[in-house]
């Protein structure tokens, strides 16, 4: 990863928003990309850095897009017609290069996607035991009630600020809240906060897995063990991202057949009162001679 790519990657890493890693991983002349070549592809489609010329760049980002929406990693190989000389590659996705330049060029794609975000509250034995499990299964541990995108809320304040906590979980729409709490007292505390029966439904009043769990740190397990099988179970591929709103409408180019974003550059044309998009501009002049 080059450094300005690096440093934009952790940029993006670090303000949640899902990218595509790509990097020329194989190129053959006359293409214009180098091995180690890379880009970062954003969830609206936009690239930054380099891959190759605007066929290729073209072909990537809608590949890209597409890994977000199931989270695989994809080498895409983008080949001109007579593409034989590039050995077979079980598994690659492979898109036929229009343009005159010819070469031919592999790309590995690699989403990368933000962690699971978890809200915890409490700052008793079980709460710092969950947050410090949590950082090791890969999930971030959301700052203070900040619980706008959280997968999931711990409340294990014993006895405090426990009713405020579970609110504001509810209200910012968490599907699964863990109260630390022995059945009866949880009861008692759902029941004198008047939720609804769905509301009631998103809140374990008893968190956690049975295992025998005794010490903080194995509740912290139970616990972490039963949110991790409930995100599996809403969720078949917890990896998948919804795409931004802004994310670019694709067409397929009449001429070639290649894929290609549609936005304020991409080659367009108007036949018989329908819309055309095209991977370059000689595509569509041919479409329209013909």
């Amino acid at each position: 990863m080059t450094i300005s790519i690096s440093s934009r990657a952790a940029e993006l890493t670090i303000s949640r928003r899902p990218f595509v890693h790509a990097t020329v991983v194989r190129a053959q002349e006359p293409t214009s990309a180098r091995p180690g070549d890379d880009a970062v592809i954003l969830d609206d489609g936009s690239i930054e850095g380099f891959v190759g010329g605007v066929c290729a760049e073209s072909s990537v980002r809608a590949a890209a897009l597409d890994t977000l929406k199931d989270g695989n990693t994809l080498l895409l190989r983008v080949l001109p017609d007579d593409g034989a000389a590039f050995p077979e590659t079980p598994g690659a996705l492979v898109v036929v290069n229009p343009c005159h330049s010819g070469g031919a060029i592999e790309i590995f794609l690699q989403p990368v996607l933000p962690k699971p975000l978890l809200g915890v509250v409490g700052g008793t034995p079980i709460g710092r035991a969950v947050a410090s499990l949590a950082e090791f299964l890969d999930f971030e541990v959301a700052p203070g009630t900040s619980f706008d995108g959280a997968a999931a809320v711990v409340v294990a304040g014993l006895g405090r600020d426990e009713e405020e906590a579970i609110r504001i979980a509810l209200d910012a729409g968490i599907p699964y809240v863990a109260l630390v709490a022995s059945h009866k007292r949880g009861a008692i505390v759902l029941d004198g906060m008047r939720l609804t029966p769905a509301e009631r439904g998103r809140v374990r009043a008893h968190a956690g897995l049975d295992i025998g769990a005794r010490t903080p740190k194995e509740i912290a397990l139970s616990i972490l063990a039963e949110i991790v099988r409930e995100l599996r179970a809403d969720v078949p591929a917890p990896t998948v991202v919804t795409l931004s709103a802004s994310a670019p409408r694709q067409a397929i180019d009449p001429v070639c057949g290649m894929t290609v974003i549609i936005d304020d550059d991409t080659p367009h044309a108007v036949v018989d009162g329908q819309d055309y998009w095209f991977c370059r501009v000689g595509c569509r002049d041919s479409f329209v001679a013909g």
